[in-house]
């Protein structure tokens, strides 16, 4: 196989070029099919029993080519990121580029990495800002220091991270709107912006949480600052009222939120 091109961006995005042979497309296609085939009913054969010829004719070809990639690229992309160490923020968006009956195929994997920084000396410069939070409640003391650490690290965040953490929110607002019989439209004219000047405004948030979701991630590197299983578990108690089950991802999720309340909790105590 071709060794993959790389190409990284000064954001920290990053596009891989993977050159699939046909010889590997073909060999997976033909398993792809004979697994969706045993689903596939034709005329005169009883289900799952037609001749794969028979049986691929019946099935749509974008189906196909998906369930095909979806059996190549997961892996090629784990190899070729731990054999270059990469360190990928987010899975990546594949984009098929070349893709000729009998030829080798071209996919395109996009993805971001997260920015490194020097991490200098956050505890003093939250304690810059103290006389100022004197009469603050400890909400407006958190906000500031927020603020404060947003300001000092100044770093270029992916794209990718803004627009997926936009489209996220995006989705979710309409999520709200619809479930109070609204349409996007009249929300818009409600709020009177248009949907370009919302992304805009979702982008700039989004860009100011990933910013200081880095920066509290670092410092609780740094400060080996951890949560225990029973504490996960007591918030998961806490807010889980359905008594829905908890997924690994959906812990870690938590764990990492946090192990960051408790690094902001640090550095407020400094104000």
């Amino acid at each position: 196989m071709t060794t993959p091109a790389i190409a990284r961006q000064d954001d920290g995005t990053v596009q891989i070029t993977f050159t699939i042979p046909w010889a590997k497309i073909a060999s997976v296609r033909e398993e792809t099919i004979k697994e969706l085939a045993v689903n596939v009913e034709v005329p005169g054969f009883r289900k799952g029993k037609a001749p794969l010829d028979k049986a691929e004719a019946k099935l749509d070809k974008q189906y196909v080519l998906e369930h095909t990639l979806s059996h190549i690229l997961p892996k090629l992309f784990s190899d070729f990121i731990r054999d270059e160490k990469l360190r990928p923020a987010i899975y990546p968006k594949f984009e098929l580029l070349e893709a000729k009956e009998g030829e080798d195929w071209q996919v395109r994997a996009k993805t971001a990495e997260l920015p490194d920084f020097k991490l200098d000396d956050y505890a003093g410069v939250i304690k810059k800002v103290a006389k100022k939070s004197e009469k603050l409640t400890l909400e407006q003391k958190e906000n500031m220091a927020i603020a404060t650490l947003i300001g000092h690290f100044k770093f270029p965040i992916p794209k990718l991270l803004i627009e997926e953490e936009v489209n996220s929110r995006l989705s979710s607002l309409l999520e709200r709107i619809e479930k109070l019989g609204l349409s996007l439209e009249s929300y818009l004219a409600s709020v009177k912006k248009t949907a370009e000047e919302l992304r805009v405004e979702y982008g700039a948030a989004a860009e100011r949480a990933i910013r200081i979701d880095i920066v509290l991630a670092r410092i609780a590197e740094k400060e080996k600052v951890t949560v225990a299983e029973d504490e996960v578990s007591a918030f998961i108690g806490a807010a889980n009222a359905s008594g829905q089950e908890v997924t690994n991802d959906q812990k870690s999720t938590i764990s990492s939120f946090l192990i960051k309340r408790k690094v902001l909790e640090k550095l407020t105590a400094l104000l």
